[in-house]
């Protein structure tokens, strides 16, 4: 669902609804430090700092982003040091306070379960993100787009105040080199060890092969999985093989693609299904397979509690309801080289003329990859920065053919798009399952908009005002 689409605040509700709310773990640091330079209105994430564990770190993050009143939107937000495999202290400090800001706000005043989701391809930033959700008492990490073998050992590391690595994917590199990184939490505390609850993994697959690996070669214990079709938003597995392009270059899914679920099933670990599973018929179905449960997403992305902006939400219904909503599975759009869920909206980047007129840049840099130097040592590069950039990284020009700059991009539908030194503002991509061309069904008669309530009412056959009833009852507050 992007970036802080979903968001602790619909994290919360859902979770708040007896269901388990997950949060996006993808790009927090951004996004607590562009929420402080828009002042913080509800004054939520200033009440998260104060009551971050370790002494300090809260304040030298307001320092340095906080606005009281908030930026004009003509200024620029501050630009923040780009995540590498060396991570200074006061990004170290800002990707876990970020990280667990964004869990302690889902968690508070209620005992529903808070899940945070992080991408594998992401590397940099996962060691630093998983310690701040821990000091947050998460109580699920899922981690998908790639193979998370790592994660449940780090988690276990993590728990009792031990430091973790992980290693880095590097282009280039021989077989005898080791390039990892590396977090130790005595380190980041200043000796202060912190032990925590080991939170459950759950890793998402596209495969039974690759369930069956994880369950039997991950670093620890793998609790479970979520089972993601290629109808899923975000980023898809690609197609297994040779990828092949339909005539739009979306790639072609066959019976190869298709997940043996009995195969998952007799693994013996709690799955979820995935991606077109959103209805009351889609949960019994997902059960009658021997599933727990679906995993929800485009559905809560446009449901009145999700992140995305108003406006957006409103002009998405819109499509919906009037059938013209449509997902191009994007073969070439993501840095990562995994095919990525767009949906096609006028005055977005999805618009290849838009997409053209953008002035390359890369000043986030999540989605870089890392390569080795001719001196032995890590560069960064991504084929959607400026092209000559790439190429002098030994990068080729194939690879920069359609990449868009998804980091800034999918900042853009939540309110927190850069002003970029040209003085015009990032334009935005948006990220959606293909649910969204039937998603108004869960508007209410003549109704305009629809709750979280809705979408968990209507998947699990029962009436909004009875999960709301339900929740409120739950409530600790």
């Amino acid at each position: 669902m992007g970036v802080a689409v979903s968001d602790w605040t619909l994290a919360k509700t859902v979770a708040r609804l007896g269901q388990m709310g997950v949060v996006s773990g993808t790009a927090l640091d951004i996004v607590l430090a562009r929420r402080l330079e828009t002042g913080d209105p509800d004054g939520s994430s200033r009440r998260a700092l104060a009551a971050f564990p370790l002494p300090g770190v809260a304040d030298r993050i307001l320092d340095k982003y906080y606005i009281e009143g908030g930026k004009t939107e003509t200024e620029r937000f501050t630009q923040k040091p780009m995540v590498s495999h060396r991570p200074s202290q006061a990004l170290n400090e800002l990707l876990v306070a970020s990280n667990f800001v964004e869990v302690w706000l889902a968690k508070e005043g209620h005992d529903g379960a808070i899940g945070i989701n992080y991408l594998e391809k992401l590397q940099p930033p996962t060691l630093a993100s998983i310690y701040g959700a821990m000091l947050a008492e998460v109580d699920y990490v899922l981690m998908g787009a790639g193979i998370p073998r790592a994660i449940p050992g780090i988690l276990d590391k993590f728990a009792v105040g031990e430091p973790a690595e992980l290693r880095l994917d590097v282009k280039g590199a021989d077989r005898d080199d080791n390039f990892v990184m590396s977090f130790d939490p005595a380190a980041f505390g200043k000796g202060r060890i912190v032990e925590l609850k080991r939170p459950k993994f759950l890793a998402i697959i596209a495969s039974d092969v690759l369930a069956k690996m994880l369950a039997t070669k991950a670093s620890g214990y793998v609790d479970g999985f979520i089972v993601e079709m290629p109808s899923a938003g975000g980023h898809n597995a690609p197609p297994r093989g040779k990828m092949q392009l339909t005539d739009d270059g979306e790639p072609i899914y066959g019976e190869r693609d298709v997940p043996k679920l009995d195969k998952i099933a007799a693994i013996g670990q709690p799955f979820w299904l995935a991606g077109g599973f959103a209805t009351a018929h889609g949960l019994r179905e997902a059960q009658a397979i021997g599933a727990v449960g679906v995993q929800v997403g485009t559905a809560f992305a446009y449901c009145e509690e999700s992140g995305f902006t108003s406006e957006l939400k409103m002009r998405v219904l819109a499509m919906s309801r009037a059938g013209d909503a449509h997902v191009k599975t994007d073969a070439l759009a993501s840095p990562t080289g995994f095919p990525f869920k767009v949906l096609q909206l006028e005055q977005t980047l999805s618009d290849d003329a838009i997409y053209r007129e953008r002035e390359r840049v890369c000043d986030l840099g999540y989605l870089r990859t890392a390569y080795k130097r001719e001196n032995g040592r890590i560069g960064w590069r991504c084929p959607s920065e400026p092209i000559d950039d790439f190429l002098e990284k030994g990068g080729t020009i194939e690879e920069t053919v359609g990449r868009k700059c998804v980091c800034n991009a999918l900042c853009g539908p939540i309110g927190l798009a850069q002003v970029q030194m040209n003085g015009t503002i990032e334009g935005s991509l948006v990220t959606s399952g293909d649910d969204v061309a039937t998603v108004a069904r869960f508007l209410p008669e003549g109704a305009a908009t629809y709750s979280a309530a809705h979408v968990i009412a209507t998947i699990l056959g029962t009436e909004a005002s009875t999960v709301a009833a339900d929740a409120t009852a739950q409530s600790t507050v």
